[in-house]
């Protein structure tokens, strides 16, 4: 059984978005029930990401300098571990970006399905309709069915136990597609692909990287009606 649970999120420069996120993920905590521990990770922010996220008490804040998005999510982990007592077989560690907002139950969804004995939980993510083409909003809803998760891998949706995290090393320090580095590391563990938590991420068009959702998205935007199902890396099936 989940005893105590750990959500990462990376940002650099995210200041117009990060208070939205971290309510949504404070709110998700409280719903959960289990004690979680909030990890932000402030990654050479030149903008004040970390003093606003300070400002939300339930909040730690790790500050990085000169790193990536994989580097980042190890090193908030890492952070958060040290100071657990519970064993790693007991801890769940949650996963989103700063560009994101979690709904209410997708902590208590994540827990549900690791107490049924899931190691990795690979979750859906909608772009923001209000950022996102409404032509390129009709074909996602298209090939995004509710209820039929098709196991695309993102950063922003992604839970794994810590006793396999650690097992397969952890996330690479790599500045794209550290998500589908470590779901492949991870393939002989019990994995759920599932949508009952499903994230709403922002729907810019150009993102930190250029092999990230950004890049699917925009690729979408441009061509919508022959934009294919699976993006490269950021939306990659699990296998």
């Amino acid at each position: 059984m989940i005893t105590h649970v750990v959500v990462t999120i990376p940002a650099r420069d995210e200041a117009a978005r990060i208070d939205t996120c971290l309510r949504s993920v404070i709110v998700s905590a409280v719903r959960c029930t289990l004690p979680v521990t909030i990890m932000l990770v402030a990654d050479t922010c030149l903008d004040n990401t970390a003093e606003r996220a300070r400002r939300y008490p339930p909040v730690s804040v790790l500050e990085v300098i000169g790193t990536n998005v994989g580097a980042a999510r190890r090193a908030g982990i890492a952070h958060a571990l040290a100071a657990l007592p519970a064993p790693s077989e007991t801890v769940w560690l949650a996963n989103t970006d700063a560009d994101s907002v979690v709904p209410a139950n997708w902590l208590a969804s994540q827990v549900a399905l690791a107490d049924h004995g899931a190691d990795l939980i690979i979750g859906t993510v909608r772009p923001h309709p209000s950022e996102y083409p409404r032509a390129a909003q009709r074909q996602w809803r298209l090939d995004h069915v509710r209820g039929e998760p098709n196991g695309s891998i993102h950063g922003a949706n992604l839970g794994v136990r810590a006793s396999a995290y650690l097992a397969v090393g952890g996330f690479t320090p790599i500045s794209e597609h550290e998500d589908v580095d470590l779901v492949r590391r991870l393939s002989g563990y019990t994995t759920v692909a599932s949508d009952a938590g499903e994230v709403t991420t922002s729907a810019r068009l150009v993102g930190r990287t250029p092999g990230g959702y950004a890049g699917y998205l925009a690729a979408q935007a441009r061509t919508p009606a022959q934009a294919p199902l699976i993006g490269v890396g950021a939306d990659e099936p699990a296998r």
